[in-house]
């Protein structure tokens, strides 16, 4: 059944088995928030990287700064669930910070320099990579066979808005700024479970039109990233 699920794609375990590596973009995550005076440019470290080839950056609202006056537009409770599970897998002490930018869920970096994330992604790139293949299209992504590591992994759907987006910050430490972010977070849903073995997962309908679907593949519990792939 899986078989055909990929032919219906267009795509065959063969074809898919020499792009796999290639395809496998380093993901970089910045946890910010429009309310946090020391955010208010941390949208330049994802504008420099969405230009790179095989980087793939992206923008996590977080919520717990809103009680500074200022409501992020763009935070979710589970994006700042997403961060927890980092800080307690990376072993990073004293709760929620931002800017955060964590890349391939192994490394992290707190208010981040340019050189320092550009320093952990080439430090990504040197470290051990088996994804497994991969299949997407708007309905259905198919994950093939591989190892998911000890405790198996989380299949994610993440879309995202690849558009430069200005806010502007009318209450609060950042009141009077313009915040400019890119690669803006909107979706983050748990397909489901992978144990190793090839399986398919359904898509829900994107909640907006100009949105680019990623799926990505992860050691539980905030773990090291295993695979993406996006349309």
């Amino acid at each position: 059944m899986l078989r055909a699920a990929f032919a219906a794609l267009g795509l065959s375990l063969a074809a898919l088995a020499g792009v796999a590596q290639a395809r496998t973009p380093i993901v970089v995550e910045l946890f910010t928030s429009q309310g946090c005076s020391s955010c208010a440019t941390s949208g330049d470290l994802v504008d420099d990287l969405a230009a790179r080839p095989n980087v793939l950056p992206l923008t996590f609202s977080v919520d717990y700064w809103d009680y500074l006056g200022w409501a992020d537009t763009f935070a979710k409770p589970e994006f700042a669930e997403r961060q927890r599970a980092y800080l307690k897998r990376l072993a990073v002490r004293g709760g929620g910070v931002t800017p955060q930018v964590v890349v391939d869920g192994r490394l992290q970096v707190a208010a981040p320099k340019k050189e320092q994330v550009e320093a952990l992604v080439k430090q990504a790139r040197k470290l051990p990579h088996d994804p497994p293949d991969m299949a997407l299209n708007a309905d259905r992504a198919i994950v093939g066979s591989g190892n998911p590591g000890r405790g198996g992994a989380d299949v994610w759907l993440v879309r995202y808005d690849p558009a430069a987006q200005s806010v502007q910050v009318k209450h609060g430490d950042n009141r009077g700024r313009t915040i400019v972010e890119r690669n803006v977070v909107e979706e983050l849903t748990r397909l489901g479970s992978w144990t190793g073995r090839s399986k398919a997962y359904r898509l829900p309908n994107p909640s907006a039109d100009g949105l680019k679907t990623v799926i990505v593949v992860q050691a539980a519990h905030g773990g090291r990233i295993l695979a993406v792939r996006g349309d």
